[in-house]
């Protein structure tokens, strides 16, 4: 098993009573970074259940709490001493906050437990256990945990900083970096052996997405606008959003399609990148733009060009570093990220001295002084950041 980043933070809250809460899309290894950290607990009194099993979903649905505590003594645990119990998929079961929180002021237990829904986790469950748990966010894998799973021995960059274009790490990582735009970093597609045996596993995610992630979660009645919707999506990934022009092409009203986008990005399917302007009522007034949770989303849905996949891919990157905007005016001229309101960012295949130029003057006009200039092939002209220096820093 390769160690994700996320784990050392995982690990260190294992003592904390604290609810462990690892929320994240499904398939990004919610489920094995339980297991690791069950595997880190020496007490043989824990337990494991997967809410995907009816039999464990029903154990939490039985009447009172002392035919629960019966049921988790039947399993094994004795609630007499400290316990661990790690729950999988918890929004599965729409009253298992409240059975939590019972056991967790009754007893000495410990929980760690996964969902697949920021809106779950964020809203429901939040309000039931209020003070009583911390909430860790997983992603894909970052490029260097795809190395990882590569067995490539990553070079290391020092931490959290941007840096100029390196022949030796270009030369060395632009195969994988290639393949990761392309593909992504879901687990499984790092581990695949095969382009086919790749494409089936991101198809297979998408589908298992739509028909157990959105079916059980929401109360829409699903029919094949919500898939349409996803592939008009995908087709404007790192694009300003039009609700309207949506809601035309898919014969549906604008609200409707803002409520589909809303429940897609409540379950990590996708971004919304907010402007960034200093009148809060004009960023109320523009749209937001739209990215994936990871390539290889945008692969299985369709053909997306490279430039759109290299934007995407840095907009994950970037979104992992601080808060994640963009820039636009009326007369059309952008700027594609503005990092933690301080840093102005563009994404060009190939980056150019003039792109450069354009950049520093199009920042200074908003106040920034701070521009990087991001690309994935061999610049022209040395002195810029490459995209593969910046996937390596955290």
């Amino acid at each position: 098993m390769v160690f994700r980043q996320i784990y050392t933070e995982l690990e260190s809250h294992l003592e904390n009573k604290l609810v462990t809460v690892i929320t994240g899309l499904r398939r990004v290894g919610k489920t094995t970074a339980v297991k690791h950290l069950l595997g880190k607990i020496k007490s043989p009194n824990k337990l494991y259940l997967d809410l995907e099993r009816i039999e464990s979903r029903h154990l939490f649905n039985l009447p009172n709490y002392k035919d629960i505590e019966l049921s988790l003594q039947a399993e094994g645990l004795n609630l007499s001493k400290k316990a661990y119990i790690a729950l999988d998929e918890i929004q599965l079961v729409p009253n298992i906050a409240s059975v939590v929180k019972y056991l967790y002021d009754t007893y000495s237990i410990k929980f760690i437990v996964t969902g697949s829904s920021s809106f779950y986790i964020k809203n429901r469950f939040t309000e039931s256990l209020a003070g009583r748990k911390r909430i860790f966010e997983m992603g894909p894998l970052s490029f260097s945990e795809y190395l990882a799973f590569k067995d490539e021995k990553v070079l290391s960059l020092p931490a959290g900083k941007f840096h100029k274009f390196n022949l030796a790490y270009y030369n060395k990582y632009k195969k994988h970096y290639i393949s990761f735009l392309r593909f992504g970093g879901f687990p499984e597609v790092a581990l695949a052996q095969s382009e086919d045996e790749i494409i089936s596993y991101l198809k297979d995610i998408v589908n298992s997405y739509i028909e157990l992630d959105i079916k059980l979660l929401s109360d829409f009645d699903l029919s094949d606008s919500l898939y349409k919707l996803i592939l008009l999506l995908a087709e404007r990934a790192g694009s300003k959003l039009d609700y309207s022009k949506l809601g035309s092409t898919l014969g549906l009203n604008r609200q409707k399609v803002k409520d589909y986008i809303n429940l897609l990005e409540y379950t990590y399917f996708i971004k919304l990148l907010p402007p960034f302007t200093r009148n809060r009522d004009r960023e109320i007034a523009m749209q937001p733009k739209i990215y994936f949770a990871d390539n290889g989303l945008l692969t299985a849905l369709g053909n997306v060009n490279s430039g759109a996949l290299l934007e995407n891919m840095v907009a994950i990157q970037l979104g992992r570093r601080g808060k994640l905007q963009y820039f636009a005016k009326k007369t059309g001229q952008e700027i594609d990220f503005i990092l933690d309101g301080e840093k102005a960012i563009e994404v060009k295949e190939t980056p150019s001295p003039s792109d450069l130029n354009i950049l520093t003057n199009r920042a200074t006009g908003i106040k920034l002084h701070e521009v990087y200039l991001i690309g994935a092939k061999q610049p022209e002209k040395s002195g810029f950041v490459c995209s593969l220096s910046l996937s390596h820093s955290h």
